[in-house]
C-alpha cells in the first residue's frame, strides 16, 4: 500500500466502526492498520486514513470520493448497500454523462459519486473530488496548475469547462482529472450557493520520505495565503486542508516525549521527534 497522497475522514471518535462498516459494504476492503487515534484501511487498493478527532469537523460535499464502474450493475449493487442509511444528493439513474450515475452522503456524512463509465486513466478505484465554490468558484484550474507545480509525476488528464447554456458559467471547470505523485486527484467548479467549503473533515495526507520532501510541500503549499496549522496540519491559498508528515510518523512518536515535542510543531521536523527526550 505505497499511496504518497490520500484522504484523511475526520471520525467522532468512531473509527473502528467505520472501518468496519465498509469493509461491510465495499468489496475488496480490509483494515490495514489501527491504534486508538487512527484506523487505516484500503478500499480497493486506495488508502483512507480515519481519524478519532471527537466532534468538532465533520465531511461534506465539498470533497467526495468518485467511484468509477465499469457496468450499471456494480453502481446499482453499491448504491443499493449505502442508500438506506445515507443521504442522495443526486438520486441514482441515468444521465448524460454517464448510463448509471448517484451522488449520496452516507451515515457518517463521507461522500461518495458512484459512476459508470471511463476511468480517464485513474490510478485509484475511489478518487477524491474537490468541488471549488463560494470564494473558490472559478478557480479549479489555478488549483490544478498550484498542485502540478509543487508535486513531482505530475500530468493533467483532461479539463471539461461548461460551454454557454451548460448549466453554470462559461469556462468553469466541469470535470478535470490529473494526477500528483503518483495519485488522481478530480475536480470541478460550482457558481451555486452550497454553504459549504473545504474543511478539515475530510484533508488530503502527504507522506513524506525526509525532512527535504516535507519542507517542500509545506513551504509550497503554505505560499500565498495558505496558514500553517499543528501537528503537520496546514490550510492551503484554498482553505484544503494537508496533512505533511514523514512516512514512518508512528515509528518517530512512540515516546512520550516525541509525541509531546510533535504536538508543540506546526511543520514537523523529523530531527527534533528523533531527539526528542535525549540528555
Amino acid at each position: 500500500m505505497q499511496n504518497k497522497i490520500y484522504p484523511c475522514i475526520w471520525c467522532n471518535n468512531n473509527a473502528k466502526e467505520m472501518a468496519e462498516y465498509y469493509s461491510s459494504v465495499f468489496p475488496n476492503t480490509k483494515i490495514i492498520d489501527e491504534n486508538p487515534v487512527v484506523v487505516m484501511i484500503a478500499i480497493e487498493g486506495q488508502k483512507i486514513m480515519l481519524l478519532n478527532g471527537g466532534d468538532i469537523f465533520k465531511p461534506n460535499p465539498s470533497i467526495s470520493l468518485m467511484g468509477v464502474f465499469q457496468n450499471a450493475e456494480e453502481v446499482e449493487a453499491l448504491w443499493a448497500k449505502l442508500i438506506p442509511e445515507s443521504t442522495a444528493l443526486m438520486d441514482i439513474g441515468d444521465y448524460p454523462f454517464s448510463k448509471k450515475y448517484g451522488w449520496l452522503a452516507d451515515k457518517y456524512g463521507v461522500n461518495w459519486q458512484l459512476y459508470t463509465g471511463e476511468s480517464g486513466g485513474a490510478l485509484e478505484k475511489y478518487v477524491p473530488t474537490l468541488m471549488f465554490n463560494g470564494n473558490n468558484n472559478g478557480k479549479a484550474k489555478e488549483a490544478i496548475d498550484l498542485y502540478t507545480r509543487i508535486f513531482p509525476d505530475s500530468k493533467v488528464q483532461g479539463i471539461m469547462e461548461y460551454a454557454e447554456g451548460g448549466g453554470d458559467a462559461p469556462g468553469n471547470v466541469q470535470h478535470a482529472q490529473f494526477d500528483i505523485a503518483g495519485t488522481t486527484i478530480m475536480c470541478m467548479d460550482s457558481s451555486y450557493d452550497h454553504k459549504f467549503n473545504f474543511t478539515e473533515g475530510v484533508s488530503l495526507v502527504v507522506n513524506c520520505k525526509d525532512q527535504q520532501e516535507i519542507d517542500k510541500y509545506w513551504n509550497g503549499l503554505t505560499a500565498d495565503g495558505g496558514t500553517e496549522s499543528q501537528c503537520g496540519w496546514l490550510k492551503d491559498k484554498y482553505g484544503l486542508s494537508w496533512q505533511v508528515i514523514p512516512e514512518n510518523i508512528g515509528k518517530l512518536v512512540q515516546k512520550p516525549e516525541a509525541m509531546q515535542a510533535m504536538m508543540q510543531m506546526k511543520k514537523i521536523v523529523i530531527a527534533d521527534l528523533e531527539n526528542a527526550g535525549k540528555n
